[in-house]
């Protein structure tokens, strides 16, 4: 079953993996990068061949973000090698698969990060065991899990959202704010209320210029990173 160790904050697991870019030591392929961890069901399955393909066409934002990606399915690495033309092919603008993927056909991985699908019965392979959902791990250059969240097989992941998330991670960790719902960069970002009720040096420093307060626990201040 799942590993109960890997909630938000915890270090993630090193492991040692054959990938499509050769073997690898996870934490070091890591070193001091953001990284993105996502499973599949399958190779050449319908919604996991979309996702990937949507992927290779993001990289280019993840890299601007110095946000490396991983990949992972429950086959081999010659069947994911086999794949990449057929992901390649149904993406548009030539996109290419750049990242990483790796060969998890013993579900020794899936298993240790509680990627797979215990829920539904229906949901295994030939040898009966349980297919590995669409999990998503974003991790920080300290190795810490900074969010982890789970589709079912059946419905295929908006990775804009993903990309969402970094940016607001990344920027609360440089300028301390929080983002309210739906946020996007450049949008108003909240200050936490530790720091709003905070000395007011601090506030000011961190937050300078116009707050707007809605709430006594609720204020908003400018976009820092669309300022930077």
């Amino acid at each position: 079953m799942a590993d109960n160790n890997l909630r938000l904050g915890s270090v993630v697991p090193n492991f040692s993996a054959e990938t499509t870019h050769g073997d690898i030591q996870f934490h070091d392929w890591i070193g001091e990068k953001w990284a993105i961890l996502f499973s599949h069901p399958d190779d050449f399955t319908p919604v996991c061949t979309t996702e990937l393909g949507r992927v290779s066409q993001l990289e280019p934002e993840f890299t601007k973000r110095g946000v490396k990606l991983i990949g992972l399915s429950a086959n081999s690495v010659e069947s994911h090698d086999r794949w990449i033309a057929d992901i390649e092919k149904h993406t548009s603008k030539g996109s290419k698969v750049n990242y990483p993927i790796i060969g998890d056909k013993d579900r020794k991985i899936a298993t240790e990060f509680g990627m797979l699908d215990y829920q539904d019965i229906t949901n295994v392979d030939q040898k009966g065991l349980p297919l590995t959902v669409r999990t998503v791990f974003i991790i920080d250059p300290k190795k810490t899990i900074r969010l982890t969240i789970s589709y079912p097989a059946a419905v295929g992941r908006n990775f804009d959202e993903i990309l969402r998330v970094i940016d607001s991670l990344q920027g609360g960790d440089k300028y301390k704010f929080t983002t309210p719902v739906d946020w996007q960069p450049g949008q108003d970002v909240i200050i936490p209320p530790p720091i709003k009720n905070g000395p007011a040096e601090q506030l000011n420093k961190l937050f300078p210029g116009e707050k707007r307060e809605v709430l006594p626990y609720l204020t908003y201040h400018k976009d820092p990173t669309a300022q930077a």
